[in-house]
C-alpha cells in the first residue's frame, strides 16, 4: 500500500503517541507490521536547518551537496509515524538503533526536489530480541538517488542464540584526531534532527533509561566521522553502533583505507564502519 502525504509529520506528536503504547507492545520477529509505504513528494530542504546539521556534525558548510547523512534526517519524521503507529509491533521506548547501511547513487544537491519513501522491510530475529529493518528512499526525476537500511532493536527475552556480529577483534585501526564532546551535545543536535529521545537530552531523563549520562545520537558520531572520512559521490556506507558514547566525554576518531572507527577509554569501540565507491 503506497500512502502520499502532503507534508512533514510533526515528530513531538509521535514521539508521545510511541511512548504512551510502549507498554503494550508484544515484540517478537514473527509478529506483523505496517506494510504501508510513506510516500513525500515535492520534499525541498530547508536551507537553515541543514547550515546548523553542518554544523553540529563538521560538515563544510556553504556547498550546494548534501551530506551522505542528510536524507536519513529527511526521512526521521516519516520513519517514527511508522514505528509509533498501533500497529507497529516493537516499543518505540528503548528502541536502539544498530546499523545503517547507506548506498548514494550519486551526488545530491540542497538545491534539489526530492520525492522521500519511507517503509519497514522486515522483522528479524537479534540475539536480544527482534529488529526492525527500515527503509528510506531519495528520488530525483523518478529514479532512486540515495537508499539506506536501519536496523531498529527492541530488547526482550528470546530463545535465538545467533553468534556475536563478525568484525569485533579486528586490530584496532590508527588514531586520526582526539576530540571532546560537550553536555550538551545531545541537545543541539536534536535540534537539528528533531530526534529528541529523552536519553539524549539531560543526565536526568538519560537515567531513567538506566544511563549514567546523556549519550550522543547514533547519527551524529556516524555523521562526524564522514564529515572527518570524506565520501565518494557514488559509494556504500556501512556502520554498526556497537556501545553507547556518553556525554560529556572524549573519543578518538580513527581510519584507515575505507575503515572507519570511533573509540573511547580502552579502546572501546563505540561505531564500527566503512566506506567504499562503486
Amino acid at each position: 500500500m503506497r500512502l502520499v502525504l502532503t507534508g512533514s509529520p510533526s515528530l513531538p506528536p509521535l514521539l508521545l503517541r510511541g511512548a504512551l503504547l510502549s507498554p503494550f507492545k508484544r515484540p517478537g520477529p514473527d509478529a506483523d507490521f505496517p506494510r504501508v509505504r510513506l510516500v513525500l513528494p515535492g520534499l525541498r530542504v530547508d536551507p537553515a536547518r541543514l547550515a546548523a546539521y553542518e554544523r553540529v556534525c563538521g560538515f563544510p558548510a556553504g556547498g550546494d551537496a548534501l551530506p551522505v547523512t542528510y536524507p536519513h534526517i529527511l526521512g526521521f519524521p516519516l520513519a517514527m509515524r511508522l514505528m509509533s503507529g498501533r500497529n507497529f509491533p516493537l516499543p518505540l521506548l528503548g528502541l536502539v538503533h544498530t546499523s545503517l547501511e547507506i548506498t548514494r547513487h550519486r551526488a545530491l544537491t540542497a538545491t534539489g526536489e526530492y520525492e522521500l519513501t519511507v517503509y519497514v522491510d522486515a522483522l528479524a530475529p537479534h540475539r536480544r530480541g527482534t529488529e526492525a529493518v527500515v527503509v528510506t528512499e531519495i528520488r530525483a526525476g523518478g529514479d532512486v538517488v540515495w537508499e539506506s537500511r536501519s536496523r531498529y532493536l527492541a530488547r526482550h527475552r528470546t530463545r535465538h542464540r545467533a553468534a556475536d556480529p563478525p568484525g569485533g577483534t579486528r586490530k584496532p585501526l590508527p588514531a586520526v584526531a582526539e576530540w571532546r564532546l560537550a553536555g550538551d551535545l545531545g541537545r543541539r543536535y536534536g535540534a537539528t534532527s528533531g530526534d529528541r529521545n529523552p536519553i539524549h537530552l539531560h543526565p536526568l531523563t538519560a537515567r531513567l533509561f538506566g544511563f549514567p549520562r546523556a549519550i550522543a545520537h547514533g547519527m551524529w558520531t556516524v555523521a562526524r566521522c564522514l564529515a572527518a572520512h570524506g565520501t565518494p559521490a557514488s559509494c556504500v556506507v556501512r556502520a554498526e553502533f556497537r556501545a553507547p558514547v556518553l556525554l560529556p566525554g572524549t573519543v578518538t576518531y580513527a581510519a584507515e583505507g575505507g575503515r572507519f572507527e570511533l573509540r573511547g577509554r580502552g579502546d572501546r569501540v563505540h561505531v564500527a564502519g566503512e566506506v567504499y565507491p562503486f
